[in-house]
This record gives C-alpha cells, structure tokens and sequence, in this order.
C-alpha cells in the first residue's frame, strides 16, 4: 500500500520567490509594456492547463480563489480558529492551496499523483460556510463545494495518478477512451497530416450504439470563420477505419480569446519585424485552431536573436498526455542575463566542434549544424502546470531540422530550485555531501547547459516526404547496430511524437541526460563555465554523482500497481542508472542501511576515479542505442530496450521496490514557486512581490485577474460543466 503521504502536501512546503526585480527593473518603458502583455496573455493561457489536469480542477481554482480572494489568508486564519479549526488544520489548507495554484491543478506536475487537502473535509466545509467568500454568494459557494468536495478528497485507485483508461484521469481524453482509442485516432490524424498537439478527443456513442469520435482543436472560432490551408480538409465528418470521426474547433475558446487580445496588445512594443511577424501568426494559431500558423510563428522565433524580453507560448510539451502527443499549454516571458548569456554564447561557439564528438556516425547528425540562440534568462511569467530549469523549442522536428530552434537556461529558477540544506540531503556518504553541496548549482548548470544545446539539439531523423525523396542516403548509410543499411524512416504524416508516442517524452530526456554526461568530462567545457584544475574535476564527478542518485529518487515516480512512470525525466535517470550499474566493476553502487533515525535508508556511490574508464564508455554505448534507433523510426527495438531498463522488481540484487519505499519514506517536496505580477497604471508597469511562503504564493494568484475576474470565473465554469459529463460528472450551473 502506497503510504498516504504520497498524496498530500506536507505543512513545511518549500516556496520559493522567483526573483526578477533587478533584470525587469533594467528594461525600458517599452520593454516593460511588452513584458506586461506578454505575461497577461501567459497567464489567461495558464488557466487552460486546468481544464487539461482533472475534471474538477477549474471549479477548485475558482473556489479556492473566492475564499482568499474575499479574504487574505491572515484574516480567515482567525475565522478559522474560531470554527475550531487547529493551527496545523489552517496550515495545511493554505498548503494545498499554494501547491494547487504552482501545479496548476489538484495533480503534481513532476510525477502526476494526485494531492488531496490533509485538512478533513468538514473542517474545511466549516470555514468555508463562515467565510466573507459565502456571505456574499451563498448559493454560488454552495454549488462549488457540491461540485468540488468529494473529488477533492476522492483517492479511489484510478484517481490517484494521470492516465489513461483504468491507468488514471485526463481530460485530454473522455474518460471512456482507451489505448486503442488513442491508436486509432493517431492512425487519423497522420492520415490528415493534422498535429495533436491543440486537440482533446471525446468519444460518444449515437443512439444506434455505434462509436463516434470527435476530435476537438482549440481555437477562438467555433464554427465558421476563416480557415488556414492546413485546416481546409479536416474539419466536419471523416470515416476510417469503419468509424465516424468528427473534427470540431473552439475548445477553451473564451481564454484563448483574452490570449490573442493581449498578443495583440504586446505587437504594438514589439522591437523588431520577427517579434510582430510571431505574435501574429501566435494570434492566427489560437483562433483559428491551426498548428501550422503556430510552426510559422515559431520559425520567426528561432529568427529573433538575441532579444532583452524572450518569451513563447502555445500548446508546448506533451509530457501529461498518456499518449505523448498533446500539448499542455505553456507560456513564458524572461529577462535575458547578459552576464551569463555570454558563457552560453561560447558553448555554442564550441558546438561545432563538440557535435561530431558524440558517438554515433556523421550521417546521423544534422546535414548543417544551425546556430541557435542560447541565453540565461530570469523568469518574470511562467504560466502551466510547473516551470523547468531549461527550455530546448521549438519542439517541431521539421522546424528544428531546417530552421533551427533555441535553448534557455532559467536562471532564477536554476538558482533557487537547487537550493538544498544538508541535514535533508539524502542517500550520499558524509563524505560526498560536502562536495555535492559545494558543486550541485555549478555542475547543474552544465548539465542543463550540455542537455539544452547538445542533447536535444542534436541528432538527424530519417524522413521520407510525400513525394518518395529522402533527407539522407538511402543507398549508403549504414545501421552501426546491425551493419546493414537502414530499413525503416518516418513516412509521411509520422513525427517523433507521433512514432514514439508513449516512451517519446521519456526516452529524448534520456537521450539528452545522456549527452550531457558524456560530454560534461570535456575539459573545454567545463573551462567554458569557469571550471578548472581540481574545481573542473569536482563538477564533472557532482554532475555523475547527481545523475545517480535522481535515478535513485526517481523511484517515488513508479507505480507498482500500473507498471507505469509517471515522470518522463525521471525514468530517464532511472534508466541511466540501470546503465551504470550494468557497466559493473563497483562503478555505481547501491546499498540498504538503517539510518541515524533508525529507519530504513539507502546510499548511491559513483567511483569518481572509473567516470573515463566505465562510466563513459557504458555511456557511449548506450547513447549510439538511443540515437539509432531514434534516427531510424525503430520503435520496436526502441521499446523493447527502454522499457527493459525502465522495468522496476524487487528481484537480486537491487530489490528495486524495496528501495522505492526507502526512497517515500525519504523524499523531499519539490519547491513550489511565487511569481510576481504585472501592473499597468497609466502607461506605467510595475512589478509587484510576494512573500516566499504560501501565503504569498496564494495572494499572487489571487491579484492576478483583477480587471475581469468575476466574469472570467463564469466563463471558466460553464465551460466547465459543459463538458463534465465525458468524464461522468454532474455539474448544476
């Protein structure tokens, strides 16, 4: 039984300011205004990713909204005290609150397990009743509990992660809809040509009993309207496959209005004719409902270089999809750090020569290797359900092969995400603590670095077009895993995401983990991010230390009862140390202990003095796997290697599950993140801060919508009642 501690958030919650005040403080007038609209645009988009987590997850937003919003979390702590309600109680409800708005949903967004409120529900149901929120609108209140409350508590077996089928929730899907659903719709949609990234799929059946599909793109347009090329031929009613598939337009089409509004509002600063160019094909792509305005948006993006305020937005990772080819919305804007920009300038000065040092032949790579932009930015919007430490878009493969693509390392994320005291730094030697504590930050930031630029930057795939032509020689290049020629490709309508579907998300992390730590022992590169003599040594051994043992703590993201991941790097990780302890000779080593608190503990050791002799060899081998097989569409062999080494048991000598429990028992909550929020008074934008805690964390979500909150809230829940009844859910307007 997995310990109830898995599904709430504990009282001491890490919160963390995103600090951005001196680099937005820096900008211009102008570039202030940018900034501002940019992030109102992120921030209205953020408010789809609740729609795209759990069915209740918008009505709990505006509940939870309404009862701080009428009341700062200083005041209902009296209210609740006065309602019986204990200090731990009070805490733990301001902690779900601030956890629920960082993930934007009631699900985590590292790992996708569902966190319920560790307050009881009739506590909660007390103060709800004597709040101002209720005063005001009883009867609207009172319909919120009704839709929210046993959803918000509920952890019956398939509601306590994401999935599909009996394997978990999501709305990116009806909560009828299986895998072979999901196959057969993607079979469809490469059949049109016609991305999943902006769509959901629903399935219903007639009253003849026969299935229908619809497959719903999210767009500002309903019916009617304009139409892109790329949408000419798939909107209305298809047959295939002996099915009845309708194609529809305008889901969450009331937020992507207030989207493209501001889009719209930003262009007028924009600073040069790409920045325009892309926020107006950005505009076309939300109301419209067309990807490929999106891909042209974004092929002026890549051609923006070196901008103060860089920014992106869209339907972007499809991480949380099941399936792995939907997009969770995401939007961004950041202030470039020249400072540490100009270390990142010289590792992309230094790709050129670094590339064809990876371990795979020169007719795998890239035919020309493109230049992209890479830059340390500070985060002022970060909009979706988590913000990462780095960013390799856009995630086209077409666009990546011929126009190129970007990276960004977040640099206020970076620097407070690793923060770690050294009481709770778990499973290393006293020994290695001192080090690991002294490095982590600074060998991070070459992972990310290696990870961004060369890792996901890297590599060709195989294609062939509409008209029978290859990208590569088909005659000549060679299967170094085999030494025959090549005998598979993406055929026309196939994408990575498309192919790889389920592993896609899992395995590229790994394919990138990879190259940063095969590249990362470069003496060069680690002169590049100031790092030599014995200093370079250190961080070149923390960076493989720290791959070990996140592939130790990437247990707590495996569940046993489904045989499934929940978290795409950290399986990655997990699979690089199953490659590590593979290589044997003592390289990596795992052992089980009892701990100074005399409960069951764990320790991970790297051999620091066999990094050249083992570890890098185990891992060249392994990356030329990963690259070939990704090259040459073989998912089968893909898979088959993958999930192998992605497979945990309790069997010698590992006892993998055994050490899962060790690993809960242990874990350390990720930090959650306050952001600032932007104010326009006059023609003048102010930035407005937060406490780090989640008091703070909660106010700087409630101040986000002054201007149309109310309405918005009503949008937001009619569009949710709408649909609930996919997911068998009843829902009084």
């Amino acid at each position: 039984m997995v310990p109830p501690s898995q599904y709430v958030l504990p009282n001491d919650l890490p919160v963390a300011l995103l600090d951005c005040e001196e680099a937005f403080s820096l900008l211009s007038s102008e570039e202030k205004l940018y900034t501002h609209f940019l992030s109102r645009a992120s921030f209205y988009g953020g408010l789809i990713v609740l729609f795209q987590t759990s069915p209740e997850s918008p009505a709990i937003y505006i509940l939870l909204n309404r009862i701080f919003r009428a009341q700062v979390p200083s005041v209902l702590h009296g209210v609740a005290l006065t309602q019986g309600l204990t200090e731990d109680e009070f805490q733990a409800l301001l902690v779900y609150a601030a956890g629920f708005f960082a993930n934007m949903g009631n699900y985590k967004s590292f790992g996708d397990t569902k966190f319920v409120p560790m307050s009881p529900k009739g506590e909660i149901e007390k103060l709800l009743r004597a709040s101002d929120a209720f005063a005001k609108d009883p009867e609207g209140m009172e319909r919120l509990w009704k839709i929210v409350a046993e959803h918000m508590y509920s952890l019956e077996p398939r509601e306590r992660q994401l999935g599909l089928g009996d394997q978990g929730i999501t709305t990116y899907f009806s909560g009828n809809c299986t895998m072979e659903d999901a196959e057969l719709i993607q079979r469809f949609l490469d059949s049109k040509n016609l991305s999943a990234y902006n769509t959901r799929l629903f399935k219903t059946q007639d009253e003849g009993g026969r299935t229908k599909y619809e497959v719903r793109l999210a767009s500002i347009t309903k019916e009617g309207g304009s139409l892109s090329s790329d949408l000419s031929n798939v909107l209305g009613s298809f047959e295939f496959e002996g099915h009845e598939i309708i194609v529809t337009r305008g889901d969450y089409s009331a937020l992507l209005l207030r989207v493209r509004e501001n889009l719209e509002k930003a262009k007028a600063y924009a600073s040069n004719d790409n920045q325009r160019k892309m926020l107006e094909e950005y505009g076309r792509s939300f109301q419209e409902g067309s990807i490929q305005a999106h891909k042209e948006g974004s092929k002026h993006w890549v051609q923006d270089k070196g901008p103060i305020v860089e920014s992106y937005i869209g339907f972007i990772e499809s991480y949380r999809d099941p399936f792995g080819s939907r997009g969770e919305f995401e939007g961004f804007v950041a202030v470039v750090n020249k400072l540490v920009s100009a270390r990142f300038a010289q590792l992309v000065s230094a790709a050129e020569s670094l590339v064809p040092t990876l371990p795979w032949p020169s007719s795998y790579e890239k035919d020309v290797f493109l230049r992209p932009d890479f830059t340390s930015l500070d985060v002022v919007t970060f909009s979706g359900s988590g913000i990462p430490a780095g960013i390799n878009i856009p995630n086209y493969d077409d666009i990546r092969q011929s126009v190129g693509f970007k990276n960004v390392s977040l640099g206020n994320v970076l620097s407070v995400g690793s923060a770690t005291e050294r009481e709770k730094l778990t499973f290393l030697s006293e020994e290695d603590k001192d080090v690991f504590m002294k490095y982590r930050g600074p060998s991070f930031e070459v992972q990310v670095g290696l990870h961004e630029l060369l890792g996901h930057g890297s590599g060709k795939l195989f294609v062939q077009d509409e008209k029978g032509g290859f990208n590569f020689d088909n005659d000549s290049v060679i299967n170094p895993e085999t030494g025959e020629s090549v005998k598979s490709w993406y055929k026309p309508g196939e994408t990575w995401d498309s192919k790889f579907s389920t592993i896609a998300s899992s395995y590229e992390e790994c394919r990138a983990e990879c190259v940063g730590l095969y590249l990362c022992v470069n003496e060069e590169v680690l002169r590049i991010f100031g790092h030599e003599s014995q200093e370079a040594q250190d961080v070149l051994f923390v960076n493989w230390l720290n791959m070990v043992r996140a592939g130790l703590m990437g247990l707590e993201y495996y569940t046993p009862e489904t045989g499934r991941w929940r978290q795409a790097h950290m399986q990655a990780r997990f699979v690089i140390l199953r490659v590590l302890l593979e290589a044997g000779e003592n390289f990596v080593t795992l052992t089980r202990k009892v701990g100074v608190d005399g409960r069951p503990d764990a320790q991970v050791t790297l051999d620091r003095s066999k990094i050249m002799s083992v570890g890098r060899p185990a891992i060249k081998r392994f990356l030329l796997r990963l690259q070939v097989y990704k090259s040459t569409a073989d998912v089968d062999r893909a898979r088959e290697m993958y999930d192998g080494y992605s497979k945990v048991t309790d069997s010698e000598p590992y006892h993998f599950l055994t050490l899962r429990d060790i690993v809960i028992l242990r874990k350390e909550e990720r930090k959650s993140f306050v952001q600032i929020n932007t104010r326009l008074t006059g023609a003048a934008v102010e930035a407005l801060r937060y406490d780090s805690s989640p008091s703070g964390l909660i106010q700087s979500v409630t101040e986000r919508f002054p201007d149309d909150e109310k309405e918005l809230e009503c949008l937001m829940l009619e569009m949710s009642c709408a649909d609930a009844h996919f997911w068998g859910k009843e829902c009084s307007r």
